[in-house]
């Protein structure tokens, strides 16, 4: 079994790398609400990915009051760069110059090249914080409290979402 153990991580390693022959999908919906980790309680933070902006939020009260949101942050396509970073002019030597192609043809080429790569989320990443108005209220009676998302920017496509309130975390 040891022996075995060796050769099947590379046969795994393979197998994920295949291509399903699937055309790419578009990124799923996610939504969040919640109450940040150790803050205190007086503001629900909502976190959504989707294709659309997220433009309005508001937390709807048992009584139909709403509190509209403080901030809300946009960030169309984010992306994000990993990887290693080179010295400066670390593809400069006494045979290449500044090369970067003669550099990487280099019989050890890959012992000097820094590696990078960059990943783009193809939808909006939006996130609101929305203040309590009163947090005892909403302790008590958070199960009837309603959050109103407002997805979109007119004249264009626009919906609007309602989710439950967020559990208030546990009293200290």
């Amino acid at each position: 079994m040891r022996r075995f153990l060796p050769a099947l991580v590379p046969l795994l390693l393979i197998g994920a790398c295949q291509d399903s022959g699937a055309p790419p999908t578009a990124p799923v919906a996610q939504l969040r609400a919640g109450f940040p980790r150790g803050a205190v309680l007086d503001a629900i933070q909502i976190d959504a990915v989707d294709r659309l902006p997220l433009r309005a939020a508001e937390l709807v009260a048992p009584d139909g009051s709403a509190t509209p949101a403080s901030d809300i942050d946009i960030v169309k396509n984010p992306r994000a760069g990993v990887g290693q970073r080179a010295a400066e002019a670390a593809w400069q030597d006494a045979v290449s110059g500044s090369n970067a192609a003669l550099a990487l043809t280099m019989p050890d080429a890959q012992a000097s090249a820094a590696l990078r790569s960059q990943t783009q989320l193809l939808a909006t990443a939006s996130s609101a914080t929305i203040p309590l108005p009163d947090p005892v209220a909403y302790r008590r009676d958070w199960p009837r409290y309603r959050i109103r998302l407002g997805f979109g920017t007119p004249p264009g496509e626009v919906q609007t979402r309602e989710i439950p309130a967020p559990e208030p975390p546990p009293a200290q």
